[in-house]
């Protein structure tokens, strides 16, 4: 008889145990196995409190197995554990497979019920996870409700686990008050209380703020060519912080005691530009008055970095190849050349193979430029660095006596996890600021968020979806849609406190077209 059954039967004869002894028993441990560390943690959170269960959270398979290995060294046979393996199925990072994890477990002897996640769900995934035993197959999205009655019937149908276990857990943490999750707050995984947290010494690198994979791997590979004297192609939507990464290069290289000159080639007229690059001789156009060095003379011995690059003419671009040939410049209206020892850094926001293949970009010069790449995501790729980018920006804005310190709600903090951000850091940033200069001292509502964030929210689009059911009898399609407006216009109007604007803004029309609505339906004299 195995500790479970063993157990089971305990539980049989003592039908009438307390909860505090329910609660003593030992429920196996979770392994999760997740790249995505958001959605992890989310999970992590979620089972810990609702089953009160011991989870152990890796990012990738081999992390899993290396700590599963050392628990079954440390074991007798006679002593050994099960457990609940929850893994994905696919990895981004060195082409890690979570079936290959449960195969490389059973053949090490570990005992344990599986549950795999996958977001690119197939007939032929099933089938595969099927066969090699998987207790149940989920595609993501799911909601966490979901996922934990699966953890209860894995417990108990396979490794034997009496379901008063669970049930004198949870009531135990009902009566301690260590637990608030209601249906309500499962509907979707954000809604898991996620938290803003402080980036640690490691998740902040020259200026710039990331836990997530894919910035780990931009600071690794700044911190590997920076050395170097190549010629670095930063590319990325816009603010997303590519200066931040030209900056980085630069103090980390041998140049970093001279100058590091930056020119954005999208702000300056394409007239003035050549002269602003290179320079000009006096009297070589109208208002040249005197001799005036260019960027890269300025760059001497250090550092330019071209930004919107893609924004240049095609005109000067031939110039510029030359300079990468040559390493020489000619003022405008000289003859002579001058030599030049400058480390060349571009970066650009648009497709550049795109604009080659338009003709607005030279091929030549694309390839001289596209040396080393340095890619830098969106923020919507690296969702889970916004609450520690929040906390950063937080403790950038907020006063030192913390008078104008702000946080947010639940549903608020969820709004900004699942915004897209099509301004990407600098609009986060932008709106921290504004939320700091005046909702300062305050807790931030959605209410309180630009109307956009609810427009844009998938979740809340989607919750319309199912709202009403056509009855068999059918509906007043007119009057239907009149109350449902007339429901709509007075949550707006309390979430905002009456004040008409913000419920126009919540609402999406105009001030006015919202003040007519209510004149019509006689909400002016309720008010």
């Amino acid at each position: 008889m195995n500790e479970f059954q063993f157990l089971h039967t305990s539980f049989e004869s003592q039908e009438l145990a307390s909860s505090t002894n329910l609660v003593n028993f030992k429920l196996p441990d979770i392994y999760l196995v997740e790249d995505d560390r958001v959605l992890g943690m989310t999970i992590k959170k979620y089972l810990e409190k609702k089953l009160a269960l011991n989870v152990h959270f890796f990012l990738t398979p081999t992390e899993c197995l290396l700590e599963l290995d050392k628990k079954i060294k440390a074991e007798t046979v006679v002593n050994q554990t099960s457990f609940c393996l929850i893994t994905d199925i696919s990895f981004e990072v060195g082409g890690s497979d979570g079936l290959l994890l449960i195969d490389l477990l059973k053949e090490r002897g570990h005992q344990f019920v599986s549950i795999v996640m996958t977001g690119f769900a197939s007939i032929e995934t099933a089938i595969n996870a099927t066969k090699k035993g998987v207790f149940h197959y989920l595609t993501k999205p799911f909601e966490l409700e979901i996922l934990s009655e699966l953890v209860t019937k894995a417990f108990t149908k396979k490794l034997n686990v009496p379901e008063s276990a669970f049930t004198g857990h949870e009531a135990f943490i009902n009566k301690a008050n260590l637990a608030n999750i209601s249906n309500s707050n499962t509907s979707h995984l954000f809604q898991s209380k996620i938290r803003i947290e402080a980036p640690g010494p490691d998740d902040i690198f020259c200026g710039m703020v990331g836990r997530s994979k894919q910035m780990k791997q931009v600071f690794e590979r700044i911190k590997k060519v920076a050395a170097s004297d190549s010629t670095i192609f930063i590319s990325g939507p816009s603010g997303t912080g590519k200066e931040l990464v030209a900056n980085a290069l630069h103090k980390l290289s041998n140049r970093k005691s001279h100058n590091m000159v930056s020119v954005n080639c999208g702000a300056i007229p394409s007239e003035l530009l050549e002269s602003e690059l290179f320079g000009h001789e006096k009297g070589a156009f109208t208002g040249a008055i005197s001799s005036r060095k260019g960027r890269f003379e300025m760059a001497h011995r250090g550092s330019i970095f071209l930004d919107e690059i893609g924004d240049m003419p095609l005109l000067l671009q031939v110039k510029i190849l030359r300079v990468l040939q040559n390493r020489v410049i000619e003022r405008v209206g000289s003859t002579e050349t001058t030599e030049i020892d400058v480390r060349i850094v571009t970066a650009t926001h648009r497709n550049l193979e795109e604009a080659v293949q338009l003709g607005n970009f030279r091929e030549d010069l694309y390839y001289r430029l596209n040396v080393i790449p340095i890619k830098i995501p969106a923020l919507k790729e690296r969702r889970e660095d916004i609450p520690l980018m929040i906390s950063y920006f937080l403790s950038k804005f907020v006063s030192a006596d913390l008078r104008n310190n702000v946080e947010f709600d639940d549903e608020s903090l969820e709004l900004l996890i699942s915004y897209d951000w099509p301004g990407n850091v600098r609009e986060l940033e932008n709106l921290i600021e504004r939320l700091v200069i005046l909702k300062g001292g305050s807790l931030i509502k959605v209410a309180d968020l630009p109307a956009k964030f609810l427009k844009a929210s998938p979740v809340h689009v989607d919750s319309y979806k199912s709202l009403i059911n056509l009855p068999d009898a059918g509906v007043d399609l007119k009057q239907l849609l009149s109350d449902i407006e007339d429901s709509l216009i007075n949550q707006a109007l309390d979430v905002t406190g009456g004040n008409k604007n913000q419920a126009s803004k919540l609402l999406s029309m105009n001030r006015t077209t919202l003040i007519e609505k209510m004149k019509k339906k006689g909400f002016l004299q309720l008010n």
